[in-house]
């Protein structure tokens, strides 16, 4: 299995309970954040959305897509959320938010393995253009936060 460690950081001009909503509130992710084709809700967890498993279908800018489930594993409100992947790719990810007067700062985390055969096996020379892919997907997502929240994105960094 290839394994991808991904670190995107967005700055929004945006209150910090609004970008933290748009972020919990995945099952809408396809309306406005391109390349999320679809997120379908098998279980929705607790009170907190803890334990709530969802399905994820992503596309981004290279001609493949990925589907993987999601697990909410913990939840902080207005600070993290973490969820554990299974499927197309296993891993974890982790959203942190953080007020900076008035900027809310989203880091999010993805420490993933593929469990697609192609993958693994062009990964030594494709790792470049997926990592390229995964940026852009994260871009786009930022950008449609940003239309969504009618906020300006500030900046993007990609670790």
């Amino acid at each position: 299995m290839a394994e991808f460690c991904f670190v995107t950081v967005w700055r929004i001009e945006a209150p910090l309970h609004q970008v933290c909503e748009a972020v919990s509130r995945c099952l809408h992710w396809p309306q406005w954040w391109e390349g999320v084709e679809k997120v379908e809700e098998f279980d929705p967890g607790d009170e907190s959305g803890i334990g709530s498993l969802r399905r994820f279908t992503w596309r981004g800018r290279l001609p493949y897509r990925l589907t993987f489930d999601m697990r909410v594993t913990r939840a902080v409100p207005h600070r993290m959320l973490e969820g554990r992947a299974s499927g197309e790719v296993e891993g974890v990810g982790c959203w942190h938010f953080s007020d900076d007067g008035g900027v809310t700062v989203v880091r999010y985390e993805w420490q993933v393995r593929t469990n697609r055969l192609w993958m693994n096996l062009i990964a030594p020379i494709a790792r470049p253009l997926f990592k390229w892919n995964h940026d852009q997907v994260m871009r786009r997502g930022a950008e449609g936060m940003a239309r969504l929240l009618n906020a300006r994105l500030l900046s993007l960094a990609h670790g």
